[in-house]
């Protein structure tokens, strides 16, 4: 059995659906009986209208839905064009001399229009799944420095991503789980100094922008404005999308790095990230692998601590 089958497994129920996955050009769709549950963007997408095109980005998951149907991510927002549904980046490094920020795609030549000096790009897709057991998708990226000439290749990424819908204790459930293996590129690491963000990003729904629209709560029972900064098993993000509340609770696996992992949970818009450099100075080295596992449980209502705390034990086994 593989890796990413195995993934169901740790989140079996009783009551899945069926997984349908639909590739539409450079996207791969999945849903679940009809009603669409996430999408993966692999190239580069459109921007909209009054975007800048340096911020046209790919390799991430957007939109991702409820099961009422409700998006709960954001892509393309006017305050941060950059931030892009669920995705993988980090901001302060350094490579030899350069230091390509991979998160802030485009943000620093956007007023000239200029090129990206770094980023993270789709490589292929090596398969793609559906059915009975669930969906999903094994894909790579790299994160390329464009500010050296030649460009450098800095790390090779491959993205197992695992797609179901299940009824986990009495609540309908989208399920998500990401794996995330990270590998130098070349005989070089890519050092990781101390800074607040950078690693795994989310961006809420922009129905969430205004900022007393969103909330947010992590295991340790901190909300938005006293959870910046602390450490968790998980923290949710959420809010009211047509008349109705809605969110995602992200689960950090007990093996990733520095778990449990440092938040940057942001007091201006509905954005947050887990950042393990928030811990202090590092780096992904040569020959030793970083990955990171994260699932994403996205339903419909209020957050219920004792819930999500649940799921997590289940998850961590």
């Amino acid at each position: 059995m593989t890796r990413w089958s195995c993934l169901f497994l740790t989140a079996a129920c009783l009551q899945a659906a069926d997984i349908a996955v639909e590739p539409a050009g450079s996207v791969l769709r999945f849903s679940a009986g009809g009603q669409p549950v996430c999408s993966y963007q692999m190239q580069p997408g459109e921007v909209p209208d009054g975007v800048n095109e340096i911020f046209r980005h790919g390799a991430h998951l957007h939109p991702v839905h409820s099961p009422s149907g409700r998006c709960v991510t954001g892509n393309h927002q006017a305050d941060h064009p950059w931030q892009r549904g669920i995705w993988m980046a980090w901001t302060k490094t350094e490579f030899g001399e350069a230091h390509p920020d991979f998160w802030n795609m485009g943000k620093a030549d956007a007023p000239s229009g200029g090129s990206l000096p770094a980023e993270v790009r789709f490589v292929q897709l090596r398969k793609s799944w559906g059915g009975p057991q669930g969906g999903g998708f094994v894909s790579e990226h790299v994160f390329l420095d464009h500010s050296q000439t030649p460009e450098q290749k800095v790390l090779n990424e491959t993205w197992e991503v695992a797609v179901s819908q299940q009824t986990l204790d009495g609540t309908r459930t989208n399920v998500i789980d990401l794996i995330s293996t990270q590998t130098c590129a070349t005989d070089r690491p890519l050092k990781l100094p101390k800074y607040h963000y950078g690693g795994l990003g989310v961006r809420g729904a922009p129905e969430w922008n205004p900022v007393e629209a969103v909330r947010m709560l992590t295991s340790e029972g901190h909300d938005r404005k006293s959870g910046d900064s602390t450490t968790a098993r998980w923290v949710w993000i959420g809010g009211e999308i047509e008349g109705a509340t809605a969110g995602i609770a992200v689960l950090i696996h007990p093996t990733n790095f520095r778990f449990p992992q440092p938040l940057r949970l942001n007091p201006k818009n509905p954005q947050l990230c887990v950042a393990p450099s928030q811990g202090g100075d590092w780096a992904i080295e040569p020959g030793r692998p970083l990955v990171s596992k994260y699932r994403f449980l996205i339903f419909d209502g209020p957050p219920k601590a004792d819930w999500i705390e649940a799921q997590w034990r289940e998850y961590a086994k």
